[in-house]
């Protein structure tokens, strides 16, 4: 089965956001109250590269599907922004179903 580039966006958001999370809730609490620094060193750069690859898909997906330009910087948007993504990939698939 072909998927297609809004499934590869969905995808990455869906892992963009979730190392997010992890690096939010759970690498920095471990850094400030149990002094382990190093777990922000790995979960943030492996959060840096999963944002890396999420902006990419979201360019080539803007691209192969022709939007408009307000999905793009919604994309950017709520990269920045806990559970952001994943309202995004509601609303999305909100509107492929409509």
């Amino acid at each position: 089965m072909k998927r297609s580039p809004i499934s590869y966006f969905r995808i990455s958001g869906f892992i963009e956001g979730i190392s997010l999370l992890i690096l939010l809730f759970i690498a920095m609490p471990l850094k400030y109250f149990a002094g382990l620094p190093e777990v922000v060193t790995v979960v943030g750069s492996l959060h840096g590269f999963f944002f890396v690859l999420y902006i990419l898909i979201t360019g080539f997906t803007t691209l192969k599907v022709k939007w408009h330009l307000g999905w793009p910087i919604a994309a950017v948007i709520v990269a920045f922004i806990p559970f952001g993504n994943f309202i995004l990939d509601w609303r999305l698939k909100k509107t492929e179903l409509a």
